[in-house]
């Protein structure tokens, strides 16, 4: 094997193409799902582009710092994994064109290439310098206006009771994650567990993406229709002792992180009973049995004192605990896990008992219920919160249907990427979330909640604005042809997204394209854009008022600022990877954390 390898722009391409392959005929509405299969026999079935791609086999380590950028900024934006791996292939592929274009390259091959990868990587610069500084001014001015912003006030109960704007954006994500058969299913039932949590802000959102594992649970063998929200928290263990008596009253539960255990106090009595000898060794074990049980029932006698018939415990008790519990008529659930448990804190306001000899009021937590209840071929324990002024919320869990686990798995994975989509449009842009790559003023605060048109609208919109920039550019600075360049590598790179939407019927990217022109030209664009006071957001979708072309299709939504950050992200990706200079090939593993040195005194100097 090869240990070093020289990489060159044209290395870069043909890796980058490869991945694209892969999820090309997966992207958009119309796109298929990726069948894989495993030595075992194991299949997984999916239209996720993270999914798909990190599933791979990859050798290659430039192909594996592609998918881990992808597997980054999804995990950010939950969505524009596929658009990310096509956007970055046709970036690279606009950056060759420009590059062997470029006068004084030698004719040979290796000098040439050099050369090239040597301009892509000059170019690579000067976009992402381009688009920190100007990119935010011309989406708020050019592509802002033609959107609307979705105010908090569109996630409250009233404004969700109809098919609304957020429904149109749940649905236009998950037509291109699950298809077209249970999009509208799947964005009613995201939209109905908004409505219970009252996600009016951020940090809502926030907390359902941060709490989503504990609030689904797989159901396996039914159709997805079969998935609903269910009230309250569904704990997933089983009951370790008889519940029959707390099923359908309010019931009082208390949290346990330690072993049910006597607390051993060192007096003379428990002193004098480890001085025994070895003659008296069964009497003694028997007298610290005794006294560890009396301790058990004074701490049941406590807890009955303040009215609790439910135990949850994040550990295995003991036998001994379990009958002293059956015979207070208490229920006790055991092994639960901390995700769980820490949502379960939260939604009754409790602390968790660390001292089994000081339990307080503030340890006791008021259920409406706590009862069994059967999901599938798995009984679990289901409880309800009382309601509070205070908090104002429904808390709910998604049961999510699925005749295999492959299917539950990108259902549950399609549910908590919109979760975090949501969180991408309403996050408040400021220095705190922007991109970290160089130092420099926030996204505008127009961006945050603006949602536009699908269909490729937001692509032709900033298009036409990047080309106009750089014609304007080069009026006011005629020596200056590097923003022409970047701008026009930038603007045909983003078309590949709408040519692959449209890619079954060219005339309508046409069609489309053209239309979007002609908005902008009717609302007189032209002109404005170095005006900084021009980004108000229209309240209505002016795309809409067509009559020309039929937009039934494009009547989903998506938001402006995923589509910031996609930009972004694969600008940063594109100048990673065409600053890779060279491929070190080892035998061993690379350790993430190498030990410490040491050094000898001929090395200190």
């Amino acid at each position: 094997m090869q240990q070093v390898q020289r990489l060159h722009l044209n290395h870069v391409l043909q890796t980058v193409c490869a991945l694209e392959a892969v999820v090309l005929r997966s992207f958009g509405p119309e796109g298929g799902q990726v069948l894989f299969t495993r030595d075992t026999g194991q299949a997984m079935l999916s239209r996720s582009g993270t999914r798909i791609l990190t599933a791979l086999r990859l050798e290659h380590p430039l192909a594996r710092a592609v998918v881990e950028c992808i597997r980054k900024h999804s995990g950010k934006t939950g969505d524009g994994s596929k658009s990310f791996m096509l956007l970055v292939a046709s970036l690279l592929r606009a950056i060759h064109i420009a590059a062997s274009k470029e006068p004084n390259v030698s004719h040979n091959y290796k000098s040439r290439a050099a050369a090239e990868s040597a301009t892509a990587t000059r170019l690579a610069d000067q976009m992402l310098g381009f688009a920190l500084e100007k990119l935010e001014d011309l989406i708020t001015v050019v592509v802002a206006p033609h959107g609307f912003c979705l105010l908090a006030n569109d996630l409250s109960a009233n404004a969700l009771t109809d098919c609304d704007n957020v429904q149109k954006l749940l649905v236009s994500f998950f037509r291109t994650r699950l298809g077209c058969s249970h999009c509208d299913l799947m964005g009613e039932l995201i939209r109905k567990l908004l409505t219970n949590w009252r996600c009016l802000t951020f940090l809502s959102l926030e907390f359902l993406n941060d709490n989503f594992p504990a609030l689904h649970t797989a159901v396996l063998g039914f159709p997805v229709s079969c998935s609903r929200l269910v009230e309250g928290q569904v704990i997933h263990r089983d009951f370790a002792t008889p519940h029959s008596n707390i099923s359908h009253i309010p019931v009082k539960a208390v949290i346990f992180t330690i072993p049910l255990q006597p607390k051993l106090v060192y007096t003379e009595d428990v002193l004098e009973l480890g001085k025994q000898t070895m003659e008296d060794h069964d009497r003694s074990i028997l007298c610290f049995s005794s006294w560890a049980e009396s301790s058990l029932e004074c701490m049941f006698a406590n807890l009955q004192t303040f009215g609790v018939s439910v135990l949850l415990s994040s550990v295995k008790q003991s036998d001994a605990v379990l009958a002293l519990a059956t015979q207070a008529e208490m229920c006790v659930v055991e092994c639960i896990s901390e995700d769980e448990l820490a949502l379960f804190i939260h939604l009754s306001g409790t602390t968790p008992v660390s001292d089994c000899q000081g339990i307080q009021p503030e340890h006791v937590a008021s259920l409406t219920f706590c009862r069994p209840i059967l999901l599938g071929a798995h009984r679990y324990v289901h409880v309800a919160f009382p309601e509070s002024n205070d908090k104002m919320v429904q808390p709910s869990s998604v049961v999510i249907c699925g005749l295999a686990v492959g299917q539950t798995d990108q259902y549950a994975g399609a549910i908590q990427d919109v979760i975090r989509m949501l969180c991408t449009t309403w996050e408040p842009l400021d220095a705190a979330t922007r991109i970290s790559v160089q130092p420099g003023p926030s996204p505008s605060s127009v961006l945050s909640g603006c949602v536009i048109p699908t269909g490729g609208t937001f692509e032709f919109l900033l298009h036409h604005a990047l080309l106009q920039h750089g014609r304007t550019h080069t009026l006011s600075n005629p020596t200056d042809t590097g923003v022409p360049i970047v701008c026009q590598i930038l603007a045909e790179a983003l078309l590949c997204l709408p040519r692959h939407i449209y890619s079954d019927n060219p005339r309508r990217f046409l069609l489309v394209h053209t239309q979007v022109l002609k908005k902008l030209e009717d609302s007189h664009l032209e002109g404005l854009f170095c005006k900084p006071e021009f980004g108000k957001v229209q309240e209505e979708p002016s795309m809409y008022s067509s009559s020309s072309i039929n937009f039934k299709t494009l009547s989903g939504l998506e938001s402006v600022s995923c589509k910031y950050y996609l930009i972004m992200a694969v600008l940063q990706c594109v100048q990673s990877l065409l600053r890779v200079d060279t491929v070190l090939h080892v035998r061993s593993h690379l350790n993430p954390k190498p030990s410490k040195p040491t050094y000898s005194s001929d090395d200190e100097d």
